[in-house]
Order: structure tokens, then sequence, then C-alpha cells
């Protein structure tokens, strides 16, 4: 049947008219793009090209001299990473402290969150501001301070506890550092199940309370399980925080110089650039890297993969 004269006329308005929706979600979508681009491919693409290169010295001869330049490797780098021992202790060390730190903290989150989504608690605001604040602390000076609470000559309520009470004996400094780490983060884990708790659509709680379900009954059996999401999400990210663990442990080794330059993978990461340890240089160094990247993203994998198994 053919087209009215109207109907002709409205079906190049709607291309014109869909193509400008387009373009105007592309020009929004764009800011993000480009520092999608600069502050994550880039990145990403330059390490990888600096792991396969090594930086010599130009001169060559017995004592070398010259300048530095880079020298094509292959994954000669990526290989010394992967049979580092230093490397895979330091990792041990962090999945250690992944195993006592994230429960910790994951439950503390959950706990507030909970407790900021019943009735027993007024002022809400004042108590979610409270909660999230130390995480408003930049993370070198909350180490900073943490480390002088630590500190024997220095802390003011070490005299108040037992005898022999050591915060930083090579046997406890693990849970000293996750005492720190757990102080900052779960205010902003709380947040995340606050806003899912938020979510959950109020129906449910009167539904149960009509069917005479008590608020631990409607606490476990209807908000936790609502909040798988958000747990899998707040996980997934203290995995990978965890494997970047970084500004705790060098606080630390600055006043207990027995945990040496590579006590974690990514403070051997950084002491190989900085010409501390050996091998040194930006390639070795982002060898490093990339190599936690492949670790941290195979647990968070496992991890996401187990979650999904055990919904369905």
């Amino acid at each position: 049947m053919p087209l009215t004269l109207e109907a002709k006329n409205k079906s190049p308005r709607r291309s014109v008219r869909s193509g400008r929706k387009g373009l105007t979600g592309f020009l929004f979508l764009l800011p993000f793009l480009v520092l999608f681009v600069v502050v994550f491919l880039i990145p990403i693409i330059v390490s990888i090209r600096s792991a396969l290169f090594a930086q010599v010295a130009s001169g060559g001869g017995l004592y070398g001299g010259g300048e530095l330049v880079d020298q094509f490797v292959g994954l000669d780098n990526l290989v010394a990473a992967a049979t580092n021992g230093a490397f895979w202790k330091g990792m041990g060390r962090v999945a250690l402290f992944g195993l006592v730190q994230i429960p910790l903290m994951i439950g503390s989150g959950l706990f507030l969150a909970l407790l900021l989504d019943s009735f027993i608690v007024r002022r809400v605001a004042f108590f979610r501001l409270a909660f999230f604040l130390p995480y408003a602390v930049p993370g070198v000076i909350a180490a900073m301070m943490w480390a002088y609470l630590y500190t024997p000559q220095l802390s003011p309520f070490l005299e108040y506890l037992p005898d022999g009470t050591n915060f930083m004996a090579p046997n406890v400094i693990i849970l000293s550092m996750a005492n720190m780490t757990t102080w900052t983060f779960t205010g902003y884990n709380m947040l995340i199940f606050l806003a899912a708790l938020q979510a959950i659509p109020r129906e449910l709680y009167e539904a149960a309370a009509m069917d005479g379900a008590t608020g631990f009954q409607v606490a476990t059996r209807i908000k936790i399980p609502l909040m798988r999401g958000a747990a899998l999400l707040a996980i997934l990210l203290s995995i990978i925080g965890t494997v970047q663990l970084f500004n705790e442990p060098v606080i630390m080794q600055s006043v207990n110089q027995w945990m040496g330059n590579d006590y974690t993978p990514m403070m051997l990461a950084y002491n190989s650039l900085m010409g501390q340890v050996t091998p040194s240089g930006s390639g070795p160094a982002s060898a490093i890297s990339l190599l936690m990247a492949i670790i941290a993203g195979a647990l968070a994998a496992i991890y996401a993969f187990a979650q999904r198994q055990k919904g369905e």
C-alpha cells in the first residue's frame, strides 16, 4: 500500500530526530571517554610497553657508563617478577592481611548500615557522617596517625595496656595494619550497603511485619539476601585494594626497618622503580605491577564466579 504524503514527511523527520538524539548522547559521553582513555587506557598501554624493556647503560664496557637507554627484553621482566621469591612472600603477606581484614571490614560496614536503616538510631545523618569521616582522612595521614599511636615511646595509651604489648612486633604488625585499613574504609563500605538498603521496597518490610516477622528476621531474611550485589561490589573492591596495599606498610616500615623494601608487592614495585631493590628500573617495576593486576583480576573473577554459581 503506497505511503501517504503525511507519512513520507514524517519518516525523514524521525530519522533527523533520532540522529540528533544519538549525537547528543555521544556529546554527553565524550568527556567520560576522553578521561577513560587518558587516565586508564593510555597508562595501561605505557605500562605494558615499559614491561617489555629494560634500562641499560649505553656506554658498555666493564663499568658501563653513558646514559640509560631502553633495550627490548621481551617477557624477561615478567618472568623475573614471576620467579622473584620476594614478590610471592609479599603476596602471601597481603593474602593473610586480606583474610583477616576484609571479613572484619565488610562485617562492620554491614552491621553499621543495618543499624542506621533500623528504627533504633536517631539523627541518622549525624552518625552516617561520623562513620564515613575516617575515609575523608588522606591515607598517608591516617597511617601516620596510627603509627604514632602504635609507637611505644609516643603512644598515649600503650602505658595502660599489659606490659610487653607491642603493635609493631613481626607477628602482630599485619593485624595492626588491618586495624588501620578497617578504620579507614568501614564507613565507605557502610555507604554502599546503606544505598542498597534504601533501594529495597518498604512494602516488603510491611508484609513481613504483618506476617509476624521480628526485626532480626527482617534483617537476616530480607535485607541481607537482597544486598548480595552490594556485598559483591564491596568485596571485589576490597580484594583489589588489598593486592595494592601500600600506604600502611610504607609508613610502618619507616619506623620498623626490619620490614624491608619488599614487604608488599606494591612496595616492591615502587622501590624497583626508585632503584632501592634489584632488578630496578621502570621495566621491572611495570612487570611487577602487571603481575599484580593479573592476580587481582583473577581473584576478583574467581570470587564473582563463585557468588554467581551460589546465587543460581
